[in-house]
């Protein structure tokens, strides 16, 4: 398989299906931003930290590979054009979604009761999920804006709204495993 192509040398590229796209459109800015949040859990997964929540983090690196594949699959497009057979494009699913908030649950166990905003940081691990965190916001922002004109599945906006909550908790759980200290933000009043 060539690297290159040379298809997208004038700025447009192509969803799954055919439709060529300017490279700035909102479903390329969504992929693309789960392309980049993808590699900050990379960043994330080969630093020292537990077997476990390594298993996890290549978990959602696959799902957030499926969640690119649903964004460049127009909803018209998903059905080839004999109406009937479908493209073969995994999907994240509500299920996908339920394991996060367990994987949530279980990690907020060991954590201290949270009582106020903390500041980002403490151990460059910690920071490293936080701008994981940062990301997969922005991500789901995108995915809000094209789902106002788009015909996008509900269920990308769920998982990435549950996994920046996951990506916090497990900064925190990080902070714990490398008895780090949490700062709380102080507001000035």
């Amino acid at each position: 398989m060539k690297i290159y192509t040379k298809t997208g040398d004038k700025g447009l590229t192509s969803l799954f299906g055919g439709t060529r796209v300017p490279k700035y459109s909102g479903r390329i800015e969504a992929y693309g931003t789960i392309d980049e949040l993808n590699s900050h859990i990379g960043l994330i997964r080969d630093q020292k930290i537990a077997e476990h929540d390594v298993k996890m983090l290549i978990k959602i690196q696959n799902e957030l590979f499926t969640l690119g594949a649903m964004l460049a699959t127009p909803k018209d497009k998903e059905k080839l054009k004999n109406g009937k057979d479908r493209l073969n494009i995994p999907k994240v699913t509500d299920a996908d979604v339920k394991f996060l908030e367990e994987e949530i649950d279980i990690m907020n166990e060991d954590l201290p009761e949270m009582k106020n905003f903390i500041l980002p940081g403490g151990h460059t691990t910690v920071s490293f999920c936080h701008i994981a965190r940062c990301v997969c916001r922005r991500a789901e922002r995108i995915c809000v804006a094209i789902a106002e004109n788009e015909d996008i599945d509900e269920v990308v906006l769920k998982y990435l709204n549950r996994l920046s909550d996951y990506l916090f908790v497990l900064a925190r759980k990080l902070t714990k495993d490398n008895k780090a200290t949490e700062i709380p933000w102080r507001p000035r009043l």
